[in-house]
């Protein structure tokens, strides 16, 4: 028994020590996210993700792995935006995953829907599409209540002119990023649809 203890401590001890560093990264990798949020993103997106300014986008409750995509592309120039771009042009790929897991784990607030008839209008694109145009329905992809899923954005609760620019980027193929696939989207809509659309789910929780 105690030839057993004696070969085990030295493991025990490694153990331990490892334990030790992991926590000591870790809070590090924290403390310097916390960093990156109140020096950097707070001043546009809130601390707890919820911008008040329409100009930029929730973030509170936004899927981790879109998130890391998003800033990655900012970072390297396949998205493009004066603001972002700079702010994201030095963040290493471990402050990018602690930026998107802070992010992500806040709580999205409670939304008051918009205009009852421009809503109504934006369900049935959102949810059936528009047979007319060719158009598929946003929740096909988004999912029926806008949570979207790890590769795609959650857009319930997002500011619905932030959605309406965003909308009009991909028509007119000024969003440079994941642009195939929404451009063939957003062509088909008309103002008025986008703005339906963008106030419909806007009010999603």
């Amino acid at each position: 028994m105690k030839a057993t203890l004696t070969r085990m401590l030295p493991m025990m001890m490694t153990a331990g020590l490892l334990a030790g560093v992991t926590s000591s990264v870790l809070a590090a990798d924290a403390k310097r996210v916390d960093e990156l949020v109140a020096g950097r993103c707070a001043l546009c997106h809130g601390m707890e993700g919820e911008s008040a300014s329409a100009v930029f986008p929730r973030l509170a409750a936004q899927h981790p792995d879109y998130m890391v995509k998003q800033l990655k592309d900012f970072r390297d120039g396949r998205r493009k935006s004066d603001t972002m771009s700079d702010q994201a042009a030095d963040l290493k790929d471990d402050e990018i995953a602690g930026l998107a897991a802070y992010f992500g784990a806040k709580k999205a607030a409670a939304k008051q829907p918009g205009d009852a008839d421009l809503a109504a209008v934006g369900r049935y694109i959102y949810l059936k599409g528009n047979p007319y145009s060719g158009m598929a329905a946003c929740g096909s992809c988004h999912g029926p209540s806008g949570h979207g899923t790890h590769q795609l954005p959650r857009l319930a609760g997002q500011h619905p002119a932030y959605l309406e620019n965003q909308l009009k980027e991909f028509n007119k193929r000024e969003r440079t990023n994941d642009n195939a696939i929404m451009h063939a989207i957003a062509s088909k809509l008309t103002e008025l649809e986008t703005r339906a659309v963008a106030v419909y789910v806007g009010g999603l929780q």
